[in-house]
């Protein structure tokens, strides 16, 4: 059976960017590179602003914080970014 990895990625993403296009690749390579299933949703900044936001962060295997600044919300960034630090989740910046 395989499993799948959630991977949370932190940032607005634009299709244009070739960073961010890369960064999706990236993932689905190296997920493909040891057996895994991936399944990554790219998250919004400015939802991530509130309070709440490692509730809706656990979902997630491990979070990615985009490169890609300015972000639409850095308050927001910083906040997923303080929610993987103190919880020890694993997490990756770039």
């Amino acid at each position: 059976m395989e499993r799948t990895l959630r991977v949370g990625i932190i940032g607005d993403f634009n299709p244009k960017s070739p960073s961010h296009t890369a960064t999706n690749e990236a993932l689905s390579h190296a997920a493909s590179a040891v057996s895994l299933s991936l399944d990554c949703s790219w998250l919004p900044t400015p939802s991530l602003d509130d309070e709440g936001t490692g509730m809706g962060l656990k979902q997630f295997d491990a979070l990615w914080c985009a490169p890609g600044s300015p972000y639409k919300s850095i308050n927001g960034a910083m906040r997923a970014i303080q929610f993987a630090r103190e919880n020890d989740w694993p997490f990756v910046g770039t």
